[in-house]
C-alpha cells in the first residue's frame, strides 16, 4: 500500500484505497483534474493577493513562473 497522510488512520486509508480501486480510469482523471485547478486557484488566489494590481495574463506568468523554476519559463515574459 502508497504512504498515508499522517492525519489520516490506517482504518481510513485502507477505505480509501478500495474507494480508489473501484473508480474507473476516467472518474480518477476527473479527481485529479478537480485537485489540479482547485490547486492553481488557490495559488492564483495567493498571487493576486500578494499584486492585487496585476493583469490575468501577468497571473498566470507569475503561475508558470512559480511552477517552472528553476528552467525558463515556456513562453516569453510580459
Amino acid at each position: 500500500m502508497a504512504a498515508r497522510a499522517s492525519d489520516t488512520s490506517a482504518e481510513a486509508a485502507t477505505v480509501q484505497a478500495s474507494v480508489h480501486r473501484r473508480l474507473s480510469g476516467a472518474e480518477r482523471f476527473r479527481i485529479a483534474l478537480d485537485m489540479s485547478l482547485t490547486a492553481r486557484a488557490f495559488a492564483i488566489a495567493r498571487i493576486r493577493q500578494e499584486h492585487p494590481d496585476w493583469t490575468e495574463r501577468k497571473l498566470t506568468l507569475e503561475l508558470l513562473r512559480i511552477a517552472y523554476l528553476p528552467a525558463e519559463l515556456p513562453i516569453p515574459r510580459e
